[in-house]
């Protein structure tokens, strides 16, 4: 929202000497983010003038008109002589009064103004147009100043043009909306700086006629519970929008369109009730108010045919929607170039519909923004009287006296406060009086128990509640979002100001820390970074043919995926059930960026649902749900396991003068998941890896994880078409495993070191090559008994001499006795007894015997 601050005046009375910085304060402190305040004074430095057009010769020979202009500037050149400039602008003529910027001013945007020679003559300076002030976006023609405006040459044209003020733009948040207008940005500013506030909301309307403006019919009053309307005919359809509104308009970010249009955004920021015109000539028959019907269609002010839901409302003639009500205007009624009778509306409209009817059509027009946040119910027919004021003032035309206005507005159901919450709730001591007094400031209407406030608090009414004062209070109309006695103890704590609440830091529980499954994700996230990996997070959501994408079968459980009831993207609806999707989109992005060689983690959770879990059940916010609700509403909640998975392609060594890098595989994919395993604390004995089958993984390079013989994870190389439906590079890895399906780790017992020398001998034994070397490995390690220190895989070989589908995996075995020395005898006896163990489960045989 961005407003100036002449136009907050008008309400308020701002000290005239108020510096930006305690404006910006003071909107601060009470919760009102201040994205910048602009002094325009600032925006065009040097001299810039109001000028006369003595002369205009009109140059010829060249691509575009240029006229060459004699131009009175007083005597703000210095000589006063009158000023020779070079213009292509063709909308002034001789006597008329323009804005000039002489030599050494400089426009918005740095451009600097000097004089040089262009078009064969000298140019000493530039008349101006709205643009290149930075007032608005015509670039057409230069601005011509009425005639009756009394600067006379010379004089400092920012006043003239409204150079001479400060904008504010601020950032309002979703539950006050009623800060999206002057109305509540000057409101606020005298609640901060303590200055009186002329309310323009409270300015008199004439009330709802026996005979109405026009004949309307609201079918749905829970969609919109208020509709007013007033006509005015015979306007001028050539009146043009009055320079100062234009102005005001286009700081506040809105293009000027046509005087009725530009009223309706005047409005709207003004007092903050979107308004509409209609062409009343264009509307055939009494207008409707309803819900639309399924695939009913409109077509917008931009243009758009849009299908409309059940859900979106319209307002209708006997042609059909001439409306998306809230969001935009139609095309069919819209005010056109020869408009002359004007049908003004202003409605109330709910705020859940108009959001989501927004986001549905991805139409976030200002009045939309405005209704989703909450408007005043009370607006409609004060922000009715003011456009009919402003079109008959500036375009003529006759105001009917016929006034509509379908009034189902409810009451607003008032708010018990105890007195003594707010003290209670923020730490800071608040007398009644003092809550009473700030609570009528926000415009709430208060009383105490069940007496008028004012009476004496230990009266009988009083008493009755316990010893506690009570506080009834109603919340102005323009409040919504004030519902509860929590909102109210909000408002008491923002207007006494936010500096007052002490800043007190809880004292920690004794004797917590982070449990074991946090220790472990970050050992894990740890461990990952520290081998190469880079951490991302990536979008829970995903779309729904990703499934086939990763040519998961047609009953694998993760196709089953919870769709969410209100997505951020239709395009993605569901909740991811696996990390690699998302995963591997985001590898794919960093590869279209240029990126070579790519390593990337994620620890995140994944999402599976439970069947025929049926419906939460439904719980208030009055008391604190019982054990069994939340036990009924954690039936219904998908179970959310903890993953982690990497995925990698590219070298995992780089080339270069030191020799060939080396490309990553599925051996690496394979280790990073050994890697997690180990960050787990959870000892290799208790760890397999073996050949697996498991989409999206190529069958012939998987390898699942198991933890006791129980599946955790799966790793590998990941299926060719996989990987080209994705558009991934050939021979790119993954590895996903499940955090949550690890157990806890053992209780690691002490190491025992010995100081006796190792014997180190190699073993060669040939199997037959489905048999995997980790099983192997397991069976010497149960063969070779106590004395068997370590043992690690250092060569696997296969050649025609072995024999076809055999091959060679060579073990280094380190032996040590915790006593003593071992004897060669030992050392030997102890290696044939893991050979003779690996010879009986896998038929091996030493390689060479």
């Amino acid at each position: 929202m961005r407003v100036s601050v002449s136009w907050l005046r008008e309400y308020l009375d701002l000290p005239a000497d108020l510096p930006a910085a305690d404006l910006e304060q003071a909107l601060v402190d009470l919760g009102i983010e201040v994205e910048s305040i602009v002094d325009l004074r600032s925006t065009v430095t040097g001299a810039l003038v109001v000028g006369e057009v003595l002369e205009i010769e009109e140059l010829t020979g060249f691509k575009k008109p240029i006229r060459f202009c004699r131009v009175d500037v007083g005597a703000a050149n210095g000589t006063g002589e009158p000023q020779e400039i070079v213009c292509g602008a063709r909308n002034f003529a001789p006597g008329d009064r323009v804005v000039v910027i002489l030599p050494g001013g400089v426009l918005p945007g740095g451009f600097a103004i000097g004089a040089r020679k262009t078009y064969g003559r000298n140019s000493n300076g530039m008349i101006c147009s709205a643009k290149e002030l930075g007032l608005g976006d015509d670039h057409s023609g230069i601005i011509v100043l009425p005639e009756d405006t009394p600067a006379k040459p010379g004089d400092d044209a920012r006043p003239v043009v409204g150079l001479d003020d400060m904008v504010v733009e601020v950032e309002i948040t979703p539950d006050r909306g009623y800060a999206l207008s002057v109305r509540g940005i000057a409101r606020e500013l005298a609640h901060a700086l303590g200055v009186p506030f002329r309310d323009p909301g409270l300015a008199p309307a004439p009330g709802a006629t026996a005979e109405p403006a026009y004949p309307v019919e609201i079918r749905d009053t829970v969609g919109c519970d208020r509709f007013a309307a007033r006509m005015v005919r015979g306007v001028d359809p050539t009146a043009p929008t009055p320079g100062w509104m234009r102005q005001r308009l286009t700081v506040a970010g809105v293009r000027s369109i046509s005087l009725p249009v530009d009223i309706t955004n005047y409005v709207m920021l003004e007092l903050g009730q979107p308004m509409h015109a209609f062409d009343a000539a264009r509307i055939t028959g009494p207008l409707v108010v309803r819900r639309a019907e399924a695939g009913e269609k409109v077509t917008t002010l931009d243009g758009v045919t849009r299908t409309l839901t059940a859900e979106d409302m319209v307002i209708c003639d006997d042609t059909g929607p001439v409306s998306l009500a809230a969001v935009m205007g139609g095309e069919t009624s819209e005010v056109v170039a020869s408009t002359t009778d004007v049908l003004f509306e202003a409605a109330h409209w709910e705020p859940v519909m108009v959001g989501r009817t927004a986001r549905r059509h991805k139409l976030f027009s200002e009045a939309a923004k405005r209704w989703e946040r909450g408007v005043d119910p009370a607006l409609p027919l004060v922000a009715i009287e003011r456009a009919v004021g402003l079109l008959t003032e500036h375009a003529g035309g006759t105001a009917g006296a016929e006034i509509l206005d379908l009034d189902h507005v409810r009451p607003r159901t008032p708010v018990t406060l105890p007195a003594d919450l707010p003290s209670r709730r923020v730490g800071v001591a608040y007398s009644p009086q003092r809550v009473v007094s700030l609570l009528e400031q926000v415009g709430c209407r208060v009383t105490r128990g069940a007496d008028r406030l004012g009476e004496d608090p230990g009266s009988a009414g009083v008493a009755a509640t316990g010893g506690t004062d009570v506080l009834t209070v109603v919340p102005p109309s323009w409040r919504p979002d004030l519902t509860d006695p929590a909102d109210l103890v909000e408002e008491v704590a923002r207007l006494d100001g936010y500096d007052r609440v002490p800043s007190v830091l809880p004292t920690a529980p004794p004797g917590r820390g982070l449990t074991w499954q946090q220790r472990r994700r970050r050992a894990v996230a740890r461990t990952l970074a520290e081998r190469g990996y880079v951490e991302v997070l990536a979008h829970p959501f995903v779309a729904g043919e990703l499934a086939d994408l990763l040519g998961l079968p047609a009953d694998d459980p993760r196709r089953r995926a919870v769709r969410v009831a209100n997505p951020l993207s239709e395009k993605e609806p569901l909740l991811r059930t696996t990390l690699l999707g998302p995963l591997l989109g985001i590898c794919k992005r960093n590869l279209g960026r240029g990126h070579r060689d790519v390593a990337l983690y994620e620890i995140g959770a994944v999402f599976h649902p439970r069947p025929g879990a049926g419906a939460p059940p439904a719980m208030g916010v009055d008391r604190r749900p019982t054990d069994a609700e939340f036990a009924a509403a954690d039936a219904v909640v998908p179970d959310q396991p903890r993953h982690v998975a990497v995925v990698l392609t590219g070298d995992v060594e780089p080339a270069g003068w030191w020799g060939a890098g080396r490309p990553a595989g599925w051996t690496d994919a394979v280790e990073a998941g050994r890697v997690v395993l180990a960050a787990a604390d959870l000892p290799a004995d208790r760890v397999e890896v073996r050949a697996a089958e498991y989409a999206p993984w190529h069958p012939g390079r998987c390898a699942e994880l198991l933890v006791d013989g129980v599946v955790v994870g799966h790793a590998g190389e990941l299926h060719p078409a996989v990987l080209a439906a994705l558009e991934l590079p050939r021979r790119t890895s993954a590895m996903e495993l499940n955090l949550d399906a690890l157990p806890a780790a053992p209780v690691a017992p002490a190491p025992t070191i010995s100081g006796f020398p190792p014997a180190l001998i190699d073993v060669a034994l040939v199997v037959d090559e489905r048999v995997p070397a980790a099983q192997v490995q397991q069976a010497l390690v149960e063969g070779a008994g106590e004395l068997l220190e370590g043992v690690r895989l250092f060569d696997v070989y296969a050649s025609e001499q072995l024999g076809a589908g055999r091959r060679s995996l060579a073990y280094k075995l380190t032996f040590r006795a915790p006593d003593r020395t071992l004897t060669v005898e030992e050392a030997v006896a102890a290696r044939d007894a893991a050979v003779a163990r690996a010879a009986d489960r896998y038929g091996a045989t030493l390689r060479g015997t």
